[in-house]
């Protein structure tokens, strides 16, 4: 579990240099000089090797904390897989905001995957469905393939039957097998499962079994994160915290109403929430997909995040959701910016790249995560804060200007400055309002012959 004892309100972490952030991360996490130096340089060449195909090298990218986190009343530091500039600064900010309402209070399902079977050629669906009910116990019983899940509790739960009668090769009837998966990811346990009991599908069915694998569209394993913040703590110097919180229910509005908004207000979720996946050595292609396909659940695309505006203890009655939620302090002061998300969420702490990366082992262990719920539920939260701090960017100064502040320390690198050149070249640059590399350039030829 995370640390309640010590505090991840980390302030001017990022003034910090490297090696002080990697020697406040050691002690938090109690890494030992193996696993700092696994910071470092994570991953062999000889390792890489055995991971994938045709290795020919390493491709590295930034490993970020993001701060201040405060899960279900435990503190959590976040690493964080990512490239792109303002992603870890503007989630730990929005984590701090959220402090003030208690922090992000987090829930997940049962880990149950599903695995498909697809049946075609049946030459009566209704028979075929009333054969495989009648058989579902001992279709059950031979989908129970993995020992190591079953000692753990998890294994196969239920076998139900979607016919497509009409689709462009034909009718079609699809077998969904519900597996729980505990604390691995699942798609070697549930592949391996529908492929075990596909021969009986066809025997029962008297069709023939043409694909047979797991669903990304993982809606039966889902995770939420809510929180509530007085809405003073958005005050700027030109708006009042409540113009700041209505703005972003507003704008929130607009990525549920327009699937061109919704596109990039959920990009902006995953910014957050790939960026952990990656740093565990979880699918972040296979969440995405889940996500995405989730958004669109209604029949159009829309957002993932709810935002409402919540003005006083009596409106919890009037919304969707039944009463004051449990975790809402009574000390809390209205009024209150409400957020939500909830989402499929697929992930493992044991098998695959989670295994066989030490970075990730190294990630789990800064994350003090004990179950893969538990490991969905921190990912949730930082998608909800990441979204948060989009959003709230958004409706106040624009996106640009804390990300193009860090996108001039981008092309100061490219154009060819070293470390100690970096930090006065992107300052000159975002003074100037002209963050270009050929700017840089110029900068850097001046520098140089000073």
């Amino acid at each position: 579990m995370g640390d309640s004892q010590k505090s991840s309100r980390l302030s001017g972490f990022y003034q910090k240099t490297v090696t002080e952030r990697v020697a406040i991360l050691a002690d938090w996490a109690c890494l030992d000089t193996a696993e700092i130096d696994v910071l470092a340089d994570s991953l062999g060449v000889a390792q890489a090797d055995k991971m994938i195909e045709n290795v020919v090298g390493r491709y590295a990218l930034p490993l970020g904390i993001g701060a201040n986190f405060l899960v279900n009343g435990d503190e959590h530091l976040i690493p964080m897989v990512v490239e792109e500039p303002s992603v870890v600064a503007a989630v730990s900010n929005a984590a701090r905001l959220a402090r003030s309402g208690g922090g992000f209070f987090a829930g997940s399902t049962e880990p149950v995957m599903i695995g498909q079977i697809q049946l075609l050629d049946v030459p009566d669906l209704a028979a075929a469905q009333t054969a495989i009910l009648a058989a579902k116990e001992v279709l059950l019983a031979a989908a129970d393939t993995s020992r190591t899940i079953a000692r753990l509790g998890g294994g196969p739960r239920d076998l139900t039957l979607h016919p497509l009668a009409e689709t462009l090769t034909g009718p079609m009837l699809i077998v969904h097998l519900h597996f729980d998966c505990r604390d691995a990811m699942g798609a070697n346990a549930v592949n391996t499962a529908v492929e075990t009991i596909a021969p009986q599908l066809e025997r029962l069915s008297g069709g023939r079994a043409l694909l047979r694998i797991l669903s990304n569209l993982t809606d039966e394993r889902r995770a939420w994160a809510e929180t509530a913040i007085p809405v003073s703590v958005f005050a700027t110097g030109e708006q009042s915290g409540h113009e700041v919180a209505q703005a972003i229910v507003e704008a929130n509005a607009f990525a549920m109403a327009d699937p061109y908004r919704a596109a990039t207000h959920n990009k902006g979720i995953f910014n957050g929430i790939d960026a952990v996946l990656l740093a565990t050595g979880n699918d972040w292609r296979a969440v995405a997909a889940g996500g995405h396909a989730y958004a669109a659940r209604s029949g159009r695309y829309q957002s993932l995040t709810e935002w409402r505006l919540i003005a006083r203890a009596e409106d919890w009655q009037q919304t969707s959701r039944a009463g004051t939620p449990s975790w809402l302090a009574e000390a809390v002061a209205y009024p209150l910016l409400y957020g939500r998300l909830e989402m499929p969420l697929s992930v493992g702490i044991v098998g695959g790249a989670t295994r066989s990366h030490p970075a990730a082992q190294v990630a789990l262990k800064i994350l003090g995560v004990q179950s893969a719920r538990h490991l969905a539920e921190l990912i949730v939260a930082v998608g909800l804060a990441q979204n948060l701090a989009a959003v709230r960017a958004l409706v106040t100064d624009g996106i640009q200007r804390g990300h193009m502040r860090l996108h001039a320390r981008q092309i100061a690198v490219s154009a060819g400055a070293n470390d100690a050149q970096v930090d006065a070249i992107a300052a000159q640059l975002v003074r100037e309002g002209a963050i270009r590399l050929e700017r840089a350039q110029e900068l850097l030829t001046e520098i140089q012959k000073s």
